[in-house]
C-alpha cells in the first residue's frame, strides 16, 4: 500500500536524530562492554520500578541512587570528545563512570553521619561534593550541550560574586562551603525537586513510552492517522499532523517525534506535491507540540505539577483546549496550502481501514486509556505509570503479532533507562541553578528587574518572559529551560496578579516552541534533513504553522477560563469557538488562502480579524467575527464568478 512504500532508509533516519539530538548519539558497544553497558541500565530499571512498587527510599537516598546510576551509564555512553572512536571504551570514561557513581553513593554510605552533621561540611564532604558537581556538569557538557552548561557556570560565578555584582543584584557572596554544602548536602540544589521528580514520575512514565513503543504503537497510530485523514485535501501532512499528535501522548521529544514520524509522512507530503520546506516543516511543527499533548506530556510537565503544588491530572486538564487549539491551528495551515496548490489525497483504496486497524491493534491504545482513568481516578501520577507498564506487556501479548517475547521485555528495561538520561541530568544541573537562586535570592531580584524593564505593564512582562523563554529554548533542554524560567520569569507574572498555573503554563509553551524558532530549531533542522530542504525555511515555514504556540499562552493568562480555571463550560465553550475561529483566520492570512487566494490587503484584515477573535471579549469578538466573515463573503462570491465565467 502507498502509505507502506515511501519510508526514509532507516540508516538516513538515525543519521539524522544522532546530528540533531544529542541524547541519541551514543557509543555502539560490542561483545562484553555492550553487556556491562546493558546490565548497569537494566538495574537502574529494576531499582526504579522496585521501589515504586514497595515504597521510595528517604528523598535524598532515591536521589542519590539515581544520579549515580545515571552519571555511570552517561559516561559510558557519551565519549569526552566526539573524535573518539564509538566502538571502544576509554579508560578515562571509565573512570569518570565510577567516580560519576561513587559520589553519589557517599551520600548513601554516609546517610546518617551527614544527617548528624546537620549541615556542617567536612574537608572528605567537601572533596566529595566538589567532585559530584563538576562530574554534574561535564555530564551535562557531554549529553545536554554547552549551552546549559554555560548557563550553570554564570548562575555559580554569580554565587562567588555578589559583593561585586551592581545595584540590586549584589549580596553577601558564599563561601565554597556554604555552596557545595547546600549543593550537594541538602535538597535544595542538586538533589532538589527537579531530581526527586525524575527519580519517581518521570522515569516510570519514560519507560512506559519504552514500551509502548516496543509494542508497535507508533506504526498503530500513523495506520489509523492514515485510515482517518489520508484520503482528504493534502491528506499526507494531515496524517502528519495527527500522528504526531498521538505520537505526543508518549513522546516528549520534538526530534525524536520528529524522525520517528517523519521518516515515514515526510516522503508521502514531497510525493504529494508539498514543497520539501514545508514539508518538514509540517512534521516539526506537529512534532513539537507532542510536548503539549496530555496525557503523558514532556517531562516539564511533571516538574509542573510539583513547583505549582497542584496533582498533575491537574495538568493534563490545563493543557487540554491549549493543545487542541495547537494542531487545530497546524491542521489548518496545511489544509490551506493544500487548498492553495490543489493537492489532493491518498485514492481510499490505497488506506488501510479503520475498523481493520482497530481490530487488529487497537488493544495496544488500552494503557493509555487506563492511565488517563486512573489519574482522573486519584491515583498518583507513579502509580498509575506502573499499572501501565505492566499492562502495556499484558495487552500486547493478546495478539501473536504484536506480542512481545521475553528479550524484547529486558530490552525495554535498557531502552528505558538510556532514554531518561538527558532529562536526569538536565534535571540535576537545573538544580544547581535552583540552589543558587535559593541561597542568594536572585529569583526575586530578577523577577523584580523583570517587571521595572516592563514597566509593571502586564503585556511587556508577558513579551520579555516571552523572549527568555524562547532564547533559553534555543540552547536549553526544555526540562532545564522551565525550570530556568519558572524560578526567574514566572514570579513577575504571578506579582502582577496571573494564577500560577497560568504563569507557569506560559513559560512552559514558550520553552517547547523554540524547537522551532530560527534561528536554532532543532526539530526543524531534523525535519529538513529528512526532507532534503533548507534548514532555515523549514523553520521559518514551522513557526508559521505553529503560530498558535505563540498566541495562546497570551490568551490563557487573559482568559484563565482556556486551563479551565475559572468561568462555566459555557464559557469555556464560547472563548475556544472564538479562538478557533481566530486561528481559521490567522492561518488562512498567513498561507494566503481562505475560500480563494488571498489579496494583500485581504491577508491583513484577517490578521487583524484573526487577534481580535483570539483576544478575550465580547465586542472584540464581535468585531473580528465581521471581519473575518466579510473577507469569507467577497471571496466565496469572487469563486462562484470565476467558475460562471469558466
Amino acid at each position: 500500500m502507498f502509505f507502506m512504500t515511501e519510508k526514509l532508509d532507516p540508516k538516513s533516519a538515525e543519521d539524522i536524530l544522532k546530528k540533531y539530538d544529542k541524547e541519541s548519539d551514543t557509543m555502539m558497544y560490542k561483545g562484553g562492554m555492550a553487556k556491562i553497558v546493558s546490565a548497569i541500565a537494566i538495574t537502574f530499571s529494576i531499582f526504579q520500578l522496585y521501589t515504586a512498587t514497595f515504597g521510595v527510599l528517604d528523598a535524598q537516598l532515591q536521589r542519590a541512587v539515581h544520579l549515580g546510576f545515571g552519571l555511570a551509564l552517561v559516561y559510558l555512553l557519551y565519549p569526552t570528545r566526539k573524535s573518539w572512536s564509538r566502538y571502544k571504551v576509554h579508560p578515562f570514561d571509565v573512570l569518570l563512570s565510577i567516580l560519576g557513581a561513587a559520589a553519589p553513593a557517599y551520600i548513601v554510605f554516609e546517610y546518617q553521619h551527614l544527617v548528624l552533621r546537620s549541615g556542617t561540611v567536612s574537608g572528605v564532604d567537601l572533596a566529595v561534593g566538589l567532585l559530584g558537581i563538576l562530574l554534574v556538569i561535564e555530564a551535562t557538557r557531554r549529553i545536554v550541550g554547552l549551552p546549559m552548561v554555560c548557563v550553570v557556570l554564570a548562575f555559580l560565578i554569580y554565587a562567588f560574586a555578589g559583593p561585586y555584582m551592581p545595584g540590586v543584584l549584589a549580596h553577601r557572596g558564599l563561601t565554597i562551603e556554604q555552596l557545595v554544602g547546600h549543593l550537594y548536602f541538602t535538597t535544595e540544589g542538586i538533589f532538589g525537586i527537579p531530581l526527586g521528580v525524575s527519580s519517581t514520575f518521570i522515569f516510570l512514565f519514560i519507560l512506559f513510552g519504552a514500551y509502548l513503543e516496543s509494542t508497535g504503537l507508533g506504526k498503530f497510530f500513523i495506520d489509523l492517522a492514515n485510515a482517518i485523514a489520508g484520503w482528504a485535501s493534502g491528506g499526507p501532512a494531515k496524517v502528519a499532523v495527527l500522528s504526531s499528535g498521538l505520537m505526543g501522548t508518549v513522546s516528549g521529544s520534538s526530534v525524536a517525534n520528529v524522525v520517528g514520524t517523519g521518516s515515514l509522512t515526510i516522503p508521502m507530503m514531497k510525493k504529494l506535491g508539498y514543497h520539501k520546506d514545508f514539508a518538514g516543516a509540517v512534521e516539526a511543527a506537529a512534532s513539537t507540540g507532542g510536548q503539549l499533548m496530555p496525557p503523558v506530556m514532556g517531562a516539564a510537565a511533571f516538574l509542573m505539577a510539583e513547583f505549582v503544588g497542584v496533582p498533575y491530572i491537574d495538568i493534563v486538564k490545563a493543557a487540554i483546549v491549549p493543545a487542541f487549539l495547537y494542531f487545530a491551528g497546524i491542521w489548518l495551515g496545511v489544509h490551506f496550502e493544500a487548498k492553495c496548490g490543489n493537492l489532493k489525497g491518498i485514492p481510499r483504496s490505497q488506506l488501510p481501514k479503520i475498523g481493520t486497524i482497530l481490530k487488529e491493534r487497537g488493544h495496544l491504545a488500552l494503557p493509555l486509556i487506563v492511565i488517563v482513568y486512573l489519574l482522573v481516578s486519584g491515583y498518583t501520577p507513579m502509580r498509575a505509570a506502573l499499572v501501565a507498564i505492566v499492562l502495556s506487556i499484558l495487552c500486547s501479548a493478546l495478539r501473536k503479532s504484536t506480542r512481545m517475547k521475553p528479550i524484547e521485555i529486558v530490552r525495554g528495561l535498557d531502552r528505558g533507562a538510556r532514554n531518561v538520561l538527558s532529562v536526569l541530568v538536565a534535571c540535576a544541573a537545573a538544580g544547581i541553578i535552583i540552589g543558587v537562586v535559593t541561597k542568594t535570592g536572585v529569583g526575586l531580584k530578577l523577577a523584580s528587574g523583570l517587571l521595572d524593564l516592563s514597566g509593571g505593564l502586564l503585556l511587556p512582562t508577558m513579551f520579555f518572559t516571552m523572549i527568555t523563554a524562547i532564547v533559553l529554548g534555543m540552547g536549553v533542554p526544555t526540562t532545564a529551560n522551565y525550570v530556568i524560567t519558572s524560578t526567574i520569569a514566572a514570579p513577575a507574572l504571578v506579582q502582577m496578579g496571573v494564577p500560577v498555573l497560568c504563569a507557569h503554563m506560559f513559560v512552559f509553551y514558550f520553552g517547547i516552541i523554540a524547537d522551532v524558532t530560527p534561528p536554532v530549531a532543532l526539530a526543524a533542522f531534523a525535519g529538513s534533513g529528512i526532507a532534503g530542504g533548507n534548514p532555515l525555511r523549514t523553520g521559518i515555514n514551522a513557526s508559521k504553522l505553529a503560530i498558535a504556540a505563540f498566541i495562546i499562552p497570551y490568551m490563557f493568562v487573559l482568559s484563565p477560563v482556556l486551563l479551565m480555571l475559572e468561568g462555566t463550560m459555557l464559557d469555556l465553550f464560547m472563548t475556544t469557538l472564538t479562538a478557533l475561529i481566530g486561528m481559521v483566520a490567522l492561518s488562512s492570512a498567513l498561507i494566503g488562502y481562505l475560500a480563494d487566494n488571498c489579496s494583500l490587503l485581504e491577508r491583513l484584515v484577517l490578521v487583524a480579524g484573526g487577534l481580535m477573535m483570539i483576544k478575550p471579549g465580547f465586542m472584540t469578538d464581535i468585531a473580528g467575527f465581521a471581519l473575518f466573515a466579510v473577507i469569507l463573503i467577497l471571496q466565496l462570491k469572487r469563486r462562484k464568478s470565476a467558475a460562471q465565467a469558466l
